[in-house]
């Protein structure tokens, strides 16, 4: 049997961050840290830091619907990040580091409008959301350094401060969704 895997393609800062999140979730594959929403083709980290080609550090994964739907998707990135600083993620600062949405269809345009305004009409968040929603058109994978950085590095300073709350925090609020191996 052929599974009908659907593909996502969130950026919410530090892509370490997101990809630490989202391998973790049932239904969840192939996480892939990279770059997206810029204007120049093959950019390396070091241009991207910069902020000057345009690209926002992303991820990208296949999901399979039947497990998680697009929805929770969406409720999970909005959860684990703050979608209403421009350009922003904590210390981490430049276009880079934007909140943005690759939709890979319309059907995700509009579910992630539909979500970002039930966020905003139930003043979810004391600001105003500011998450850019833009359709995908390349995403180019990160040097292999950057795959799987937490779960490789969770000693580091910055995974135990930045990283580490947001694992706990959907350890809490997602336990039911969670891959087994994840929720210890």
């Amino acid at each position: 049997m052929i599974k009908n895997y659907e593909t996502a393609t969130f950026a919410a800062g530090c892509f370490w961050c997101t990809e630490a999140v989202f391998q973790r979730f049932s239904g969840v594959f192939n996480v892939k840290s990279g770059y997206t929403g810029g204007f120049i083709k093959n950019p390396p980290y070091r241009e991207v830091c910069t902020g000057r080609t345009g690209h926002a550090e992303g991820i990208q994964f296949e999901f399979d619907p039947e497990i998680i739907s697009y929805r929770e998707l969406l409720e999970v990135f909005f959860t684990t990040h703050d979608p209403t600083t421009l350009n922003r993620q904590g210390n981490d600062k430049g276009t880079q580091y934007r909140s943005a949405i690759f939709y890979a269809n319309e059907k995700q345009k509009e579910e992630a409008t539909n979500y970002i305004d039930f966020l905003n009409n139930e003043r979810v968040f004391a600001d105003p959301i500011v998450t850019e929603l833009k359709s995908l058109t390349t995403f180019y994978p990160a040097e292999v350094e950057h795959d799987d950085y937490y779960n490789r590095n969770k000693e580091q300073m910055y995974c135990q401060y930045i990283i580490n709350p947001k694992v706990e925090k959907i350890k809490k609020h997602y336990v039911d969704k969670l891959k087994v191996e994840y929720i210890k």
